[in-house]
């Protein structure tokens, strides 16, 4: 256990009364630096502290923390979330759902984890997930489908936590191509498919979904402010997580549902009308170069069809989009 939970338990063990530097410091075997910057570092992370001279720190509240309960309590579903691995810190919950899949694992068991250390996104990028803040989870999923077809799973994801944010919070969110959701041109949550297959069949599916759902102001970096905000700073109100992750999983076994019964077709009506990306002119990084022209349209396999500046329509499978 690390010096840090040591103090945190040993606050939790002392409910209500204050523990001076000098008797963490003699009972953990550290120095009163040591112990001062550890309590810094729990403030950060939303424990708050009173602090008096010549008798030490009281542990007064402690973040809050996702009830599995209460999601359960919310559900609507016969599999999606009937089995939940909740974990305080974990490097990624893709890891972790890769590791608990191999061993076994049902479909719909989710990952859901307070804080990620290595959180990460589309195209090796990282994600920024503070503890305590935000939803952080991931779910697998075993779909009779070719592997082909998993970009259409990222899609439909989209879909569900569109209609799943839109309900719960009111906000008026859409979907850039292929996976993240906007609030006013500004990111509040991204989607990272990562999948298994043998000779075109698909084995099994990972569903990651980051949402900054209740960081402030505060807990958005500096370099990320132009580009990012939370469902908390545009509703102006927190939001209840187990609530939204109950209704994402309702929404997304439904649509799930409805795609192995009908294909990709309604789920194509859908994204459409949720898009911020179509009928706005678009520049899309390619791994073949760069595509600029007009977002029209999605055509049969979840691709974006693009039509240049010379008039000619391509298709983008896979890239970054800049909406102009």
């Amino acid at each position: 256990m690390s010096v840090r939970k040591q103090i945190l338990e040993l606050f939790r063990l002392n409910r209500g009364s204050y523990l001076s530097g000098e008797d963490i410091s003699r009972e953990l075997g550290c120095s009163r630096t040591a112990v001062w910057k550890h309590i810094e570092g729990l403030r950060q992370e939303g424990y708050r502290f009173d602090a008096v001279t010549r008798k030490g720190y009281c542990l007064i509240e402690e973040p809050e923390r996702i009830e599995e309960k209460a999601i359960e309590e919310a559900l609507q579903t016969s599999f999606m979330g009937k089995n939940i691995v909740l974990l305080d810190e974990v490097e990624s919950t893709m890891n972790e759902a890769h590791r608990l899949v191999a061993e076994g694992a049902n479909e719909g068991t989710l990952v859901i984890a307070e804080e990620q250390t290595s959180g990460r996104g589309r195209m090796g990028k990282k994600w920024h997930s503070p503890k305590g803040k935000g939803i952080w989870m991931s779910l697998i999923l075993k779909p009779r489908v070719p592997v082909y077809f998993v970009p259409q799973l990222t899609l439909l994801t989209a879909v569900a936590l569109c209609r799943a944010v839109r309900r719960e919070t009111g906000i008026d969110i859409g979907i850039k191509w292929p996976n993240d959701l906007l609030v006013r041109g500004k990111k509040v949550s991204g989607i990272l498919l990562e999948m298994s297959g043998e000779d075109e069949r698909l084995k099994y599916v990972i569903v990651g979904t980051g949402i900054t759902a209740n960081l402030t102001e505060e807990d958005i970096p500096e370099e990320l402010t132009a580009v990012a905000t939370s469902l908390a700073i545009e509703a102006g109100t927190p939001v209840k997580r187990e609530t939204l992750i109950a209704a994402f999983l309702n929404e997304l076994e439904t649509l799930y549902q409805l795609y192995m019964e009908n294909g990709f077709a309604p789920i194509r009506t859908m994204w459409e009308a949720m898009s911020v990306t179509l009928h706005n002119q678009v520049r899309v990084k390619t791994a073949q170069g760069v595509i600029e022209g007009r977002a029209e349209s999605l055509d049969e396999s979840g691709a974006l069809v693009v039509r240049q500046l010379d008039g000619e329509k391509v298709r983008v499978y896979s890239g970054d989009v800049d909406i102009r």
